[in-house]
């Protein structure tokens, strides 16, 4: 073992700051979801999430209600239960006493691998959202129909847009004026440089993960459950001469409500 003074890959507390700061930074900025700006990140401390979805009720008008002067009649909201269980996410590499080694590097492989994997599984969720019409005289006029769908189901938040890469060019194409271009109004490198501007008021980014679609949704459509964010741990492992270096994540995405969102499938 080098001398404890020293800093280097050889020493374990050297080892891990950079580590887990590169590799929590790296899961984040190449994420578009972990940040919890598209959908709403809650907290599951013991790997569980419940999510009630509340039924509509209507509200009486009391100027003419049917029996004036007594209690006003009361509602109940019907519910589901939505259980989402975390999954756990993982990647592993082993660092060598041999030196010259850049933590850092390694830290940023290991965060891009989990955002990755997790990226991927929001991608299968955002395909089961309520199938959206195609077949438009452009791309803009499904997006504009799936916009007009969820305002109709009377969705009247702030809506965003997933669109494939493979479906970037067509999307441009079709827009073709600076007059739908985005800002940088997103934290993350992966919101920032994804975003391809403003289409009927809904921000839209570029994905790599999604095939040959378009997901169009409310933040109340997922949730993502959040055991534990991003970490990194690291041991000494003798048998290898070296350190092991796990990056992790404890979390799953799961639709709550398919009908505040729109899929367009292209791939047919």
């Amino acid at each position: 073992m080098a001398n404890s003074a020293y800093t280097s890959g050889f020493n374990t507390d050297a080892l891990f700051v950079p580590a887990l700061a590169a590799t929590v930074f790296a899961a984040h900025e190449s994420s578009l979801y972990l940040g919890g700006q598209l959908i709403p990140v809650v907290s599951a401390p013991n790997g569980v999430l419940q999510v009630p979805e509340l039924a509509a009720v209507s509200a009486t008008k009391l100027t003419s209600e049917a029996s004036p002067g007594v209690d006003l009649d009361t509602v109940l909201s019907a519910d589901t239960k939505n259980t989402i269980v975390c999954n756990l996410y993982a990647a592993r590499s082993v660092i060598r006493d041999l030196g010259n080694i850049d933590p850092t590097e390694i830290g940023r492989v290991l965060g891009n691998s989990v955002s990755a994997s997790f990226d991927a599984d929001v991608a299968t969720v955002l395909a089961t959202l309520t199938a959206g019409t195609t077949g438009g005289s452009t791309v803009l006029d499904d997006i504009f129909g799936a916009v007009g769908a969820i305002r109709a189901a009377k969705e009247t938040g702030m809506l965003y847009g997933v669109v494939s890469a493979d479906l970037y060019g067509t999307v441009m194409s079709a827009i073709g004026s600076t007059a739908y271009a985005g800002g940088d109004m997103f934290q993350g490198a992966a919101l920032r440089s994804g975003l391809i501007g403003a289409i009927a008021g809904v921000p839209m980014f570029v994905t790599s993960y999604l095939s040959e679609g378009i997901a169009i949704f409310g933040q109340d459509a997922m949730r993502i459950g959040m055991q534990k964010n991003v970490d990194l741990e690291v041991a000494r492992r003798a048998e290898a001469v070296g350190f092991d270096v796990v990056a992790s994540l404890h979390a799953a995405v799961g639709l709550i409500d398919a009908g505040r969102g729109r899929y367009l499938d292209y791939s047919a």
